[in-house]
């Protein structure tokens, strides 16, 4: 008898994750081919108009940009894979030193941001899922339905207004840290920005979450639960909500990421210096090395985040967890 080496769950795991390698893959080669068609010339902005064609050559040399884009891309992967991120073509200083502080902003203003979202829209979608058409079930699908409405800078625009505007001026308007200091140090100035960004993501997290809910509480097994006497909190404690952790993980997956997108409108809107802020300025300067180490950073925090939920929903299937 042939001796089976991994189990389905085993092979289901390395396939997702070669898979998402494989994307990642094939997401650089669109980023480095993408930035590098972005109208205008590095050498030229950097030089200013004046310059003449020998010294946009020259400088074009120098940077390495007269090689062949095959040749820059092995070397700009290969650099990614060794940690060289190259250096910031606009300010000559290595990506790596320009992005350490901006990184730890952004943390800090994605993880506050999550840790709120997170339980706070799973606690409003299970409520309004355990009563459809109640009042509170309306009141909640009601205000995450016109918050759902609204971009991320138009409720930033509307906090400012509210919260820093003349009348109240309880938090400044925008959060220019202090790069002395942590972002963590400055709490003032996480506020409006951490603010915007659960009010943009707790929607899609409670909207989500209700219909798996209620989707659980239609199920044959809970009906039966009702009819056996079983309390409403221990069919859902016990029943509805374990056998949606995989599905929920999925959501909490998207909300995460949805967060990391959205942090790039928020910083530019309360102009919080963070890697979504430095990602526009790059892409104004056509500082395309910056551009490419941001992006390739984003969508490989993205792949993280779907692979490990993509893990806690197969461990949590009980057909697929008894075959490992």
């Amino acid at each position: 008898m042939r001796r089976q080496y991994s189990s389905p769950v085993t092979r289901m795991v390395l396939t997702r994750i070669a898979l998402g390698i494989g994307m990642l893959l094939l997401l650089s080669l669109i980023v480095f081919t993408a930035t590098h068609a972005l109208p205008g010339d590095i050498a030229r902005t950097m030089l200013g108009q004046t310059a003449t064609d020998e010294q946009v050559s020259a400088l074009r040399s120098q940077l390495g940009l007269d090689r062949p884009l095959i040749v820059q891309y092995v070397d700009w992967l290969g650099g990614l894979f060794v940690g060289n991120f190259g250096t910031s073509l606009a300010s000559g200083t290595p990506v790596s030193q320009l992005l350490a502080v901006l990184l730890g902003n952004t943390a800090t203003l994605v993880l506050i941001a999550g840790a709120i979202t997170i339980p706070l829209g799973i606690l409003l979608g299970t409520v309004a899922a355990r009563r459809p058409g109640s009042a509170w079930d309306v009141a909640i699908s009601g205000t995450m339905q016109t918050i759902l409405a609204l971009p991320e800078f138009v409720v930033g625009i509307l906090l400012v207004t509210v919260f820093a505007g003349k009348f109240l001026r309880l938090v400044p308007p925008t959060s220019p840290l202090d790069p002395r200091m942590s972002a963590i140090e400055q709490p003032a100035l996480l506020i409006l920005p951490v603010a915007t960004m659960v009010l943009i993501a707790v929607p899609h997290l409670a909207e989500s979450v209700k219909t798996l809910v209620r989707d659980q509480f239609a199920m044959g097994y809970t009906l039966t639960a009702r009819l056996a006497g079983i309390s409403e909190p221990r069919i859902l404690s016990r029943y509805a909500l374990p056998n949606t952790t995989g599905p929920v993980a999925q959501v909490v997956a998207i909300t995460i990421n949805y967060l990391l997108g959205g942090a790039v409108a928020v910083e530019t809107v309360f102009s919080f210096p963070g890697i979504g802020s430095e990602l526009v300025a790059a892409v104004s300067g056509r500082d395309f090395t910056v551009v490419q180490v941001i992006t390739m950073g984003i969508a490989t925090v993205m792949f993280v985040v779907f692979t490990l939920a993509d893990i806690l929903g197969i461990l949590a299937n009980p057909k697929l967890r008894n075959r490992i």
